[in-house]
């Protein structure tokens, strides 16, 4: 997996891409969210579009990251997500707990709605 960031105001774009699997995967993410947890900065979007695929390792690795960001007072949802990802999160009800967004804009539009 390759992850890069954008900054977006008070909101992080993180765009993950390749595929998502776990192992060295899972330590890349959470390093970086607790990054932003230390710069105060818990209001993260991941734009998934081009993830080629994702493994239940990987759906973990999402929700981890929700929690971790949920403990400090913030949120991670997702965005631009493919359609064989999307039947994944529905076929494992985790797209009941994730909130995802059609686009980035659409993401960052729902933190400013609260």
């Amino acid at each position: 997996m390759r992850l890069t960031e954008e900054k977006r105001g008070d909101i992080i774009v993180l765009y993950l891409s390749g595929k998502l699997m776990g192992g060295p995967d899972a330590g890349i993410l959470n390093n970086k969210l607790h990054e932003f947890v230390e710069a105060k900065t818990t209001r993260i979007i991941a734009d998934i579009s081009k993830l080629e695929w994702m493994n239940s390792s990987g759906l973990g690795i999402l929700i981890g990251g929700l929690t971790t960001m949920r403990n400090n007072g913030g949120d991670l949802k997702i965005a631009a997500v493919p359609a064989r990802i999307q039947s994944l999160l529905a076929i494992t009800k985790l797209n009941t707990i994730l909130e995802s967004y059609d686009s980035i804009q659409d993401a960052i539009s729902s933190y400013h709605k609260k």
